[in-house]
This record gives structure tokens, sequence and C-alpha cells, in this order.
């Protein structure tokens, strides 16, 4: 008990010394992230959807029509999340790579951090870069608001897993766990299934679109769990919840690639004072807005090597007119495609047209949708939409009509009455990939060699701790330093017990006699050796 109150009176010290004078009441932010979802949902108008309780939250909130990704998969996708920064600006572009962004470049939670905010992650990360314990007060499956010391607001991100493309294929047992909750009547027919037109009507592809509107239902349920402890902590009216998918299907010609079934995600806003409730907002909002968008509800600078947009808050700006998606490394298979939409058309660049679009992942391959579509092409019984897939080539650029082609099956690039935006979009994405330095044509290997030359990982410099000021008997200032560019630093005065790393942000004052220990890290570096200090006060 005496570890504890100790340790809530260092807490409650930190939150004094590092939120801002002028702060009152900063909001709390609740995320609530889901995997591999498209817009399937009854607040997006699919009939075939059974998702009453993300429908009432967009009945409260904003509903956002066009939200993308900047992938088609969730590990590139979730570091521009955490950084606000594009993964081929960054290194991070390729699937499962371990990357060293710029030193500048940080998680932008540390920033929510240094604002007195208590930040939490239940639990995925999958930055394409471990993430650092300077990102996070909690990062586990017991990572909750309720942690944090009284009064302290908080971001908390909580990621639910069940919609995930490995669980429409999981075993019976596996799947019948998953929708224990789920009552019989609120699963899905496969036989009144909706299918896309690229997929070929059989038994097997209807039977995983229904599991993944299941799946889609049993997470919805995950959700009025979480919206129902906010409401019973008292904290629903001062915080501001955000509901969005990580990127497309979990299916076959989805998730992976840059079409709408890739790339386009649900995204729900509800503000505490119910703001604009029930609205529909149709501006183009991208996954490097998001970190961006919640330090401005936070009232915290953006900083300026970000390349989100905020767009909610004080630092809200313009609207975008386009947003920017890349694909590149999937697992075992190269491909380099590139992206850019408005709100009707987007021009894919298929920067290895030779390569076919159904290459062979191993990941993908254990889909029976993906399955059944191998098996009747090798018959020779696809037809229309459902061979574009397995063509030999892909087309050096593709236009589509979102609008009036949602499924993305007519390409229009030859067409001579749209060679006038091909040729505009094609000069805006070239644009765009220079000014953001793309890093996608460099081969991996060469990348990866500049970034870790030899393949051997840098160590982050030991934090240094300086104290000043003071004397035996009043306090001490401690500063700490880092000589490594771009290194953050954590620090503890823990004594015993489950260590919770601080983030050092400005100048610890210490009034009272403890050991200060100390690490620091940067993105993509090893994390340095622990350091320590005792400080002995009044005695």
């Amino acid at each position: 008990m005496r570890r504890l109150l100790c340790s809530m009176f260092l807490a409650a010290l930190l939150i004094a010394a590092t939120r801002p004078a002028n702060a009152a009441d900063p909001p709390n932010i609740l995320w609530i992230s889901c995997e591999d979802i498209c817009p399937d949902l009854g607040c997006y108008g699919d009939k075939y959807a059974h998702t009453p309780n993300i429908d009432k939250l967009a009945r409260e909130g904003i509903r956002y029509a066009n939200a993308f990704s900047v992938a088609g998969v969730c590990a590139p996708s979730r570091s521009a999340i955490i950084t606000g920064m594009y993964p081929t600006t960054i290194s991070t572009h390729h699937m499962r790579c371990k990357a060293v962004p710029p030193a500048y470049v940080k998680c932008f939670p540390e920033y929510l951090r240094a604002a007195g905010y208590y930040c939490t992650n239940n639990v995925k990360t999958d930055y394409n870069f471990d993430a650092p314990v300077t990102a996070w007060d909690e990062c586990s499956r017991k990572a909750h608001w309720r942690n944090r010391a009284p009064g302290q607001p908080f971001f908390s991100v909580f990621n639910l897993t069940v919609t995930h493309e490995s669980q429409i294929r999981c075993t019976p047992e596996q799947f019948a766990q998953h929708m224990q909750k789920v009552a019989p009547e609120h699963r899905h027919d496969p036989a009144k299934a909706v299918l896309p037109p690229y997929y070929p009507d059989t038994p097997i592809v209807r039977n995983d679109w229904a599991r993944y509107c299941d799946l889609i239902t049993a997470m919805d349920l995950q959700l009025a769990d979480l919206l129902q402890q906010l409401e019973e902590d008292g904290l629903a009216d001062k915080t501001i919840v955000f509901f969005f998918g990580d990127n497309g299907r979990g299916l076959p010609r989805a998730k992976r690639w840059l079409y709408d079934s890739g790339i386009h995600v649900p995204l729900v806003i509800r503000l505490p004072d119910r703001r604009d409730a029930g609205t529909v907002c149709d501006d183009l909002i991208s996954f490097i807005d998001f970190g961006p968008t919640s330090l401005s509800l936070a009232g915290v600078k953006v900083p300026a090597h970000m390349q989100g947009r905020p767009f909610l808050g004080e630092q809200k700006t313009e609207p975008r007119k386009y947003i920017f998606a890349a694909r590149d490394r999937m697992d075992e298979t190269y491909d380099i495609i590139r992206a850019i939409r408005d709100k009707r058309f987007k021009y894919i660049r298929n920067f290895k047209p030779g390569r076919p679009y159904a290459q062979y992942i191993d990941y993908m391959e254990k889909m029976p949708t993906m399955q059944e579509m191998r098996r009747l092409n090798k018959e020779g019984t696809l037809t229309g939409p459902q061979k574009i897939f397995f063509l030999p080539e892909k087309p050096e650029e593709e236009l589509y009509d979102c609008v009036n082609d949602p499924h993305e099956i007519r390409n229009l690039a030859s067409l001579p009455d749209h060679r006038e935006r091909l040729t505009a979009m094609r000069q805006v994405l070239g644009e765009w990939m220079k000014e953001t330095r793309d890093l996608g044509l460099i081969p991996e290997e060469e990348l990866n060699e500049r970034m870790r030359p030899g393949g051997k990982w840098v160590v982050t410099a030991a934090p240094v701790m300086e104290p000043s000021g003071g004397s035996h008997q009043g306090p001490v200032s401690i500063t700490i330093s880092c000589p490594t560019e771009g290194a953050s630093i954590a620090w503890t005065s823990d004594d015993g017990g489950q260590t919770h790393w601080r983030l050092y942000s400005r100048p610890i004052r210490l009034e009272r006699s403890a050991t200060i220990r100390a690490m620091a890290v940067r993105l993509g570096y090893h994390e340095s050796p622990e350091v320590h200090a005792d400080y002995r006060i009044g005695q």
C-alpha cells in the first residue's frame, strides 16, 4: 500500500508539472480500432450488416464517408497512424520490415504524454518498428484508462482483432468461440450475401463473406462493452470517441490492394457535447491525419514535420483534395503500386506491370475464397470481372470512376474522354512522390543497408543525468539528455513493484530523496543501457 500511495503521489506531481498552465479540463480521447473491414456497416447503408452499436455511435457522432488507409495492409497503415507520416517517407512501407525512421519521427502519443495525458494501448502495435517504451504509459492486454491517476486526462487505444482475415478461415471451434455472444437470429445467411462482381458466386465464397460479416457483428458487441465502461465511469460526456478500421476487407482483391476494397475504411467520431450528431462528412480523410487531429483536439501543437492534417479542433486545416496510398512488398511477394484518389476518381500506377495481380502470398492463399478462385481459374470457368485478377500482366495505369463503378472493374485509362483527367492525376501523383521522397523505388536490400549498415542494429546512447540547483536541504532539478539524435528518454523513480516508465519532457524537480532511473531509445534502434542515480535531500 505504501508503494502504491507513493507511486500515485509521484504521478500526481508529474501531471501538475507537465500539464500546460492554460489547460482546463482537456478532453479524454478513446480510439477503438478493428481489423480488416470496409464500411460494411448498417450506418453506411449496408442492409446485410447487423451492427446496432456502431450505428448508434454514428447517430450520436459524425460519420465520415471518405476515410482511407495509406496502404491495404496493417503494418504500413499502423506506422502511418502512429507517426502522422507516409510509410513511403519513413521507410515503413514494406510489410513486416524493421525500419529506421528519420530521427525527427516520434510516436505521436509522446506529445500527449508530455502534455500530461495518460496514454494506453491494448494491445497491438505492428508499426514496422518496435514500439518504444516512451510511446505509452501502458501497452498490454491490461492497458486501460482506469489505471491512470485521479483527474488525469487519457488517450486510450483498444484494438479489436476479432475481424482479422485469419478469423474468417479459423476452425469451426474457434469461430464458435467468437460467436458466443451473437444471437442466432443475428448470424448472416450466406444465401442472402451480396457479393462483389469480381468474386465467383459459389457456396465457399458466400460462406467466407457471411463469416466476415458475422465477425463484424461480434466486434460490434465488443465496441458496445467499451462504450458501456465509459458510461459506467461517468466519462462518456468528457471523451472523444474514434471508431475505425485499419485497412480493407480481409479477402482476395481487397486487403493488400489499393482498390477501395483494400483502403476504404469506416470512421465515426463522437464528440463529448454530441456536436454535429448524426451528420455525414464527405471530406477526404487519410490515416496520417488521425494523430495530428487528436493532438489538435487535445490542444497540443501539431509538430511541423507531420504530413497529416488536422480535420478537427483548433488547428483544423482545409479539406484534402486527394488521398494517396502505396503498396510495396507484401510478405514474400514484391510489387510497387501507387494510387491517388479524389472524391470520385482513382488513378493507380503499376510500376511492375509485368507481374500479375494474383502473385502467390502464402498467408493469403490459406483463405477458402482464394483457393476457390484458383481452382475455378485453373478450370477456365471464371467469367467477366472474375477473370481480371488472374490476368498474366497488369496495365501500367488504371483509372476508375469510384462513384459509378464502386467495385473498380472498368478501367478508363485508355479512353480518350478521360485522357485529361488521367494526365492530371498522373502528374499530381508524381509530384507527391517527389515531395514526400518516396522510397519505394529503392530496392529493399539497398534501403536496409542505408538504414542499418552491415545489418547491425545501433544501440541508443545511454542518457546523462545532471542535477542543478537546490542543496542537501532543498529540492533539486534533474536534467536528462541523450547524445543520440532523435532519442526519446524514459525515466522512473519507482521503488519496487511494476515499473512505470514516464516520458522525460522537462527537468525533474525532486522535493525528497529518490533514486532516478533512465533509459533512451530512438525508433529503429535498440534501447540504451539503463542508468540510475541516487539523490538524497534533507539528509
